[in-house]
């Protein structure tokens, strides 16, 4: 009879959680320069937006590569996370906005010139989604790394990019000169692919995976847009018409952010799909 093997099941040495997660790192890395109660509040939500930014780029990377590939299917999964995680950072304002105007004025001082408006990985973000603004990276020269990488992502097509090529790639006409274009200027709609995604929304089922890429686009850029007003509104609530922190006009540029689409095309069709071809 063959002996039998005992497996060894002592864990006292492996792996513990804290030790997966670099929960010492993670914890101590919030560090208030005021005595203020409410600090830890402000700097624990722009902590987590940061960490939820970062699983949006890894998503929206993903993504924008298996469209690319025109892997539409495994490209639905990644982009309906990215919606899941913009719902939490929506409803993280709702915390933020606890903190009222006299409980910021009380440290407001210590954050010096930083701000959001320097957050490098909503500035990918943007960039993933098409907003293209090469001005911005001047922000970022005195940081080289993070600088290159900034150019690398401006001179990258972005998702709408990729999925404007499927457009073509499905025998949808695209205008050849949006196929090649200069990746690093913002994108500009057109009439040929607002007449393509057109063609989608009227033959559903001969397009269907099309019709699906475009929704699951049109929830990122709702959720995106709901994100903009919930920060517009917060930043109001607690220092009005202020200037923020890093010298940005504060509320009056949310506004104006307010008024950008992504993908415009696949808003505008919808004025125009009730006529005839």
């Amino acid at each position: 009879m063959a002996a039998v093997n005992h497996i060894h099941t002592d864990f006292n040495n492996d792996m513990s959680y804290g030790d997966y997660l670099q929960l010492n790192a993670l914890l101590s890395s919030q560090k208030p320069l005021s005595t203020h109660h409410d600090e830890m509040l402000f700097i624990i939500i722009h902590q987590t937006t940061e960490l939820w930014m970062k699983l949006i780029l890894h998503e929206l990377d993903a993504a924008t590569h298996a469209i690319s590939q025109n892997e539409l299917e495994p490209a639905f999964k990644m982009l309906s996370r990215v919606s899941r995680i913009q719902l939490q950072l929506i409803q993280s304002w709702d915390i933020l906005s606890t903190l009222t105007p006299a409980d910021y004025m009380e440290f407001r001082n210590v954050l010096g010139h930083a701000s959001g408006f320097q957050s490098y990985q909503n500035r990918l973000i943007e960039f993933g989604y098409g907003y293209k603004n090469a001005e911005v990276l001047a922000v970022y020269e005195h940081q080289p790394a993070l600088h290159q990488r900034l150019l690398q992502a401006l001179h990258t097509p972005s998702i709408y990019d990729a999925s404007i090529a499927a457009l073509a790639t499905r025998g949808l006409f695209i205008d050849p000169s949006l196929l090649n274009r200069d990746w690093s200027q913002n994108y500009t709609p057109h009439p040929s692919v607002e007449a393509a995604w057109l063609a989608v929304y009227r033959n559903v089922d001969q397009y269907w995976d099309l019709y699906q890429l475009a929704e699951k686009l049109v929830d990122i850029e709702d959720h995106h847009q709901q994100w903009r007003f919930n920060h517009m509104i917060t930043v109001e609530r607690i220092i009005g018409h202020k200037s923020g922190t890093g010298g940005s006009s504060g509320v009056g540029y949310l506004q104006e952010r307010l008024r950008h689409r992504f993908f415009p095309e696949l808003w505008s069709l919808r004025t125009h799909l009730s006529n005839a071809p």
